[in-house]
């Protein structure tokens, strides 16, 4: 990727619907070099941050044709700039400071004419708007700042009107259920990604399978051995296909039969298509589950930051090793079971096993820094890629090939 004249920092945040699937993903950019004193808040990044960045890499890449969500300031939101962004999937989010008047209202219907989509970021609801609910799409509600108490007028209000209402700063499964009861649309924070109450579930028959094929992947095990782990489990062998067959591997002939998918894979393929069923496994998601997203590009981010930073083309053990970081890292959420437990049952290596427990080592490093990275936390990151031995530029590229991939896994 070509450096531009501003570095900036790129985050993604999931918005997801009353299904907990993905539809978008709010995009937030920071310039790089800006002191964090006189740069308020990283949604106001200039016209120019957003324009770089959006020349510089293909939208497309980021949001693997789900709806990206921009914030915009006064000056952005009257530009003609904004029409470099891809129309049809752009939702324009409108910082809570612009002032909702007359020549707003009226820019609002042209956007929307274009095709445009609108949102109101952490709006504070009051009649008086009622002719811009009429305009907008979405509108956004801060529920930490609003107060859970006050909510549920709010949602009475927007419900005479057109538009859907989004949750915002959800950060508990408790606070998404009650946002769910009052009839919230859209919802955007990581409670998803929080276990409810950890040792509550056993892991499950396929969990268990799945655990120990990678197991059995992660010790070269013959053929014939991982043939046998499919056999015992119809489930695994089910979601294997459904897998390989939704890959973007440009295979004329469907695959039908096990030993088929295996040999066609390969354990270096295999391997991954485990650690990523295991996320898309017994959950009605599927493909659009959040938590798979996560894992999926997190565990693709530290590979490929290993591989960049080795100068390898190729995959080594260490760029193996986190990639399955990685994607291990979310196991505990997924199967809310400690991570000492999920640990104990695979045979992982001490830099490996250190990294999911304590954070500790290179792999322990990487994987704080794509957790900060996550929930853009950039201040955090800035002294994590020194430590990880990364430019911004490396890293921007290794987000960017990270959300293509999990794009070009997803059979939509």
């Amino acid at each position: 990727m070509g450096t531009t004249h501003e570095k900036f920092f790129l985050g993604r945040q999931p918005i997801l619907d009353r299904n907990q699937e993905i539809i978008g993903y709010e995009l937030l950019f920071r310039a790089a070099e800006r002191n964090v004193a006189e740069f308020e808040s990283y949604s106001q990044a200039s016209a120019s941050v957003i324009t770089s960045a959006l020349a510089s890499f293909g939208i497309d890449e980021v949001l693997g044709g789900k709806f990206g969500f921009i914030n915009v300031h006064l000056g952005l939101l009257l530009s003609e700039m904004l029409e470099v962004l891809p129309i049809e999937q752009t939702v324009l989010e409108l910082l809570e400071f612009i002032e909702l008047d007359d020549q707003v209202l009226e820019r609002c219907r042209e956007l929307k004419e274009i095709g445009f989509k609108l949102a109101l970021d952490d709006h504070e609801y009051s009649t008086k708007y009622t002719e811009i609910y009429n305009v907008v799409d979405i509108v956004k509600i801060d529920i930490l700042q609003t107060g859970m108490e006050a909510l549920p007028e709010i949602v009475q209000g927007l419900r005479r009107t057109p538009v859907k209402i989004l949750a915002e700063k959800v950060e508990t499964v408790e606070q998404f259920d009650i946002c769910y009861r009052m009839g919230f649309d859209l919802f955007q924070g990581y409670f998803f990604e929080r276990p409810v109450v950890l040792n509550k579930r056993r892991i499950d028959v396929s969990g268990m399978a799945m655990l120990k094929l990678l197991q059995q992947l992660t010790m070269d095990a013959s053929l014939n051995e991982i043939e046998q782990t499919f056999k015992e489990n119809p489930s695994l062998s089910y979601n294997l296909l459904r897998l390989v067959n939704s890959v973007a591997m440009g295979m004329r002939e469907k695959i039908k039969t096990l030993r088929h998918a295996i040999l066609m894979l390969g354990t270096e393929h295999l391997r991954r298509w485990t650690q990523l069923s295991l996320f898309a496994g017994n959950d009605s998601r599927g493909l659009n589950n959040p938590l798979l997203e996560m894992a999926a590009v997190r565990g693709r981010l530290m590979e490929i930051l290993v591989k960049q930073r080795n100068g390898s083309v190729v995959n080594d053990e260490q760029s193996e090793a986190a990639f399955m970081t990685g994607i291990l890292s979310l196991l505990e959420v997924l199967f809310e079971t400690p991570m000492s437990e999920i640990i104990s049952k695979l045979n992982l290596t001490d830099d490996v096993s250190n990294a999911l427990l304590y954070r500790n080592g290179p792999l322990g490093s990487m994987l704080t820094l794509a957790e900060k990275l996550e929930v853009t936390d950039f201040d955090a990151v800035t002294p994590l890629l020194s430590e990880c031995r990364v430019s911004l530029d490396q890293l921007l590229t290794a987000q960017l090939e990270a959300f293509n991939w999990r794009a070009s896994i997803v059979a939509q």
